[in-house]
């Protein structure tokens, strides 16, 4: 493919000024760290406008009534957890972008989509391939890892196309020729444009890559699927910066050591934002999980001091979960540690402080440390009053009943507000074993849809009537 000479500036991300050469704080706003290595083509320069812009085709308005709607096509993946994430399916034309720590998972479930739709379109003329442009692993490491996936043995072999390389117009331009189904880029901040001088990775090298790879999507109506690295300081070539270059962002989320992955849409111009996928790392791959609601429940032990069980809701999905915490006396000089996982460590200083306040429980001067079972990170006020029982619990070194579920949200006036969807959470606490819930009184409490007629409610305003309702004594101030 001939292209044209290309220059590259640099361009402040604040006032868009533009300098030559890379310079630690802008010249003409102040701002530091805020120029980006941008490809100018000698064509654009002349007309001011910078690489990836585009006007558009006709300047006359046109009133909403006479645009017409178009049905936008969708292509499943054959991964069901994704294409629920996605809305049903890839769109032609739309850029997605999979992001994740390094080891959590994406290179295996984007190879895993490749050889689904590979397989779906193996039927179909050669055209509708899927081109898998492998930048970080050699053609032969991507084939050991599809062989593990059983990818090499069905019509993915034949269907799937590798092309090992970190060039961007090299990878265009096949593309162009084969057609493909899908194109996957694997990583974005492996692969470089010819014309820039930061290397693959670097904000300008990731951007310009990303531009040129959403203007050939746009053009072909051909889905790519981008693959993007996030460090623990939140990198500059993460998908943070690529989120208004794409149409949807993913997150793959979890701990590595462990074998629950959560998949979530951070962004989609295509669908919600609302739902969440849960699948498992097995040595053949990421697989569903079929028993959602329960994936998260700790495998017993819950009449232990210090457990609690909640009901959540992910998008449309319930999940239970057990709710950890242990208070134990300070170890040191210094304040008392409050430690977190998978929790907001300041809901939890909030709770603390409402329970010596309201509930008569005051473990200010102890340590405290809160966890969720399974590698789960949640922030849904729901999980207040669970949280604020399990620190009760273990503060007096009872147990709180194992068949008790908990769901409510504190305020600071001790209050147990209510939460919404209430019923899907009983439903499922219900078909999972549970008898008895802890939950707000008011209008919410009482849904229009059936509750499990098996289980019993319980109904608390206050914190006090919680704590009064799950521990025999009387309750009154301990620490």
């Amino acid at each position: 493919m001939a292209r044209s000479r290309a220059a590259s500036e640099y361009v402040c991300q604040t006032c868009a000024a533009t300098v030559p050469k890379w310079e630690g704080q802008c010249r003409a706003c102040g701002a530091w760290n805020s120029l980006v290595e941008t490809l100018i083509h000698p064509a654009e320069r002349r007309s001011g406008r910078r690489s990836g812009a585009s006007r558009p085709a006709s300047a006359d308005p046109q009133p909403l009534g006479a645009l017409e709607a178009s049905r936008v096509a969708r292509r499943p993946t054959g991964v069901a957890e994704v294409d629920r994430l996605l809305g049903g399916g890839l769109v032609s034309g739309s850029v997605l972008l999979l992001g994740g720590e390094p080891g959590i998972g994406k290179s295996t479930l984007v190879l895993q989509m490749a050889g689904a739709l590979a397989e779906a379109t193996a039927a179909e003329p050669v055209e509708a391939t899927v081109l898998y442009a492998s930048a970080e692993e050699s053609a032969s490491q991507l084939h050991l890892r599809a062989a593990r996936l059983g990818l090499t043995d069905g019509p993915a072999d034949r269907a799937l196309t590798v092309l090992a390389g970190t060039d961007v117009a090299a990878i265009i331009t096949a593309a162009s020729a084969a057609q493909p189904a899908l194109l996957v880029v694997d990583s974005i901040q492996t692969v470089e444009v010819d014309g820039l001088d930061g290397p693959p990775g670097s904000v300008g090298q990731v951007r310009e890559s990303t531009i040129q790879l959403g203007a050939f999507a746009r053009e072909l109506g051909v889905p790519v699927l981008l693959v993007g690295h996030v460090t623990k300081d939140g990198t500059l070539a993460g998908p943070r910066t690529l989120e208004h270059l794409v149409d949807a962002v993913l997150m793959l989320e979890g701990d590595r050591y462990g074998t629950l992955r959560l998949l979530r849409a951070l962004k989609n111009r295509h669908g919600s934002t609302e739902e969440v996928g849960v699948m498992e790392m097995t040595a053949s791959g990421l697989h569903e999980v079929q028993d959602t609601a329960a994936a998260f429940l700790g495998s017993g032990h819950r009449e232990a001091p210090g457990v609690a069980v909640a009901a959540i809701l992910e998008g449309s999905r319930p999940l239970l979960v057990e709710v950890q915490a242990l208070v134990a006396p300070a170890g040191g000089m210094g304040p008392p540690r409050r430690t977190v996982a998978g929790l907001d460590g300041n809901r939890l200083a909030l709770l603390i402080a409402v329970l010596a306040r309201r509930g008569g429980i005051d473990v200010s001067g102890r340590d405290v440390y809160a966890s969720l079972a399974g590698g789960l990170t949640v922030s849904e006020p729901a999980l207040d009053l669970a949280l604020a029982l399990a620190i009760a619990a273990s503060q007096r070194d009872l147990a709180l009943p194992a068949d008790t579920l908990v769901c409510g949200e504190v305020s600071l006036l001790g209050e147990v507000r209510p939460v919404p969807g209430l019923d899907r959470r009983l439903r499922e606490a219900a078909r999972l074993g549970f008898r008895r819930a802890l939950v707000p009184a008011g209008p919410s409490a009482a849904t229009g849809a059936p509750l499990p007629g098996e289980l019993e409610l319980i109904r608390v305003s206050t914190l006090r009537e919680a704590l009064g309702a799950v521990f025999p004594t009387p309750t009154g101030t301990s620490g």
